[in-house]
């Protein structure tokens, strides 16, 4: 197996499979964390459209705040399912927005090379191993 120079000693110039190793973790994190919110709003996300459709429909025909707010609190359990979704989703769109607008952090940017670092240390018996180093 191929030594990896510590986070602190990394130069993109000096080891670019590293580097791609952390590009990868990024991105494999980016689409489990996508992954995630489609997966909640199609268990919690629709059950919870589906309970609050009499609210919706109420609310096309004479939509006030005050409707809103009761059809809300009636239905607490699919309101909250919602704003779930919604939260989720919101986080992982502006995270990501975040990052390619102005980069990966420094903070994040270390976790991921540690995490790099964790999985080529334990070699091929690491779940993620084949995700990070896929020629190997």
């Amino acid at each position: 197996m191929d030594q990896l120079d510590p986070p602190s000693e990394i130069e993109p110039s000096r080891n670019p499979d590293f580097e791609s190793a952390v590009q990868r973790l990024h991105e494999l994190t980016v689409s489990m964390r996508w992954l995630l919110a489609v997966g909640l709003w199609l268990t919690i996300g629709l059950p919870s459209l589906w309970d609050l459709r009499e609210m919706f429909a109420l609310l096309q025909q004479y939509f006030t705040w005050a409707a809103l707010r009761l059809g809300l609190a009636y239905r607490w359990p699919a309101s909250v399912g919602l704003a779930l979704c919604i939260g989720v989703t919101l986080s992982t769109l502006i995270w990501q927005s975040r990052n390619i607008l102005f980069g990966l952090p420094s903070i994040e940017r270390q976790r991921l090379e540690k995490q790099v670092l964790k999985i080529h240390q334990q070699g091929k018996s690491h779940p993620l191993w084949k995700w990070i180093y896929p020629r190997r």
